[in-house]
């Protein structure tokens, strides 16, 4: 599904306007990506979290080059689905038949 088909759900669900919707969406991932960038997490319960991993030192290696280098340390963004999330999931149905069929 794109973010157009999530809008569009959206929009049709609640009866706003897509514009609207839009604004709403692009609000949200705006102050989601700020937060994250400040180095807040978010929570949304029943959803899932937001959350900036830390990953540590290391040393890579270019195989084409054979020559190592170091990667520091740093952040990345990561989603954590909730238990009550993963566990729908699990339990759907129409999950089970579309993975069945691939």
């Amino acid at each position: 599904m794109t973010k157009a088909e999530v809008i569009a759900e959206i929009s049709t669900k609640t009866g706003i306007e897509k514009a609207d919707v839009l604004m709403t969406v692009e609000a949200f991932f705006k102050v989601v990506k700020d937060s994250m960038t400040e180095g807040h997490n978010i929570y949304v319960r029943g959803f899932g979290s937001f959350v900036n991993k830390k990953r540590a030192r290391k040393v890579a290696r270019n195989i084409s080059k054979n020559t190592s280098l170091i990667i520091e340390e740093h952040y990345i963004p990561s989603f954590k689905p909730s238990k009550t999330f993963v566990a729908k999931i699990k339990n759907s149905k129409k999950v089970k038949a579309v993975t069945a069929k691939a």
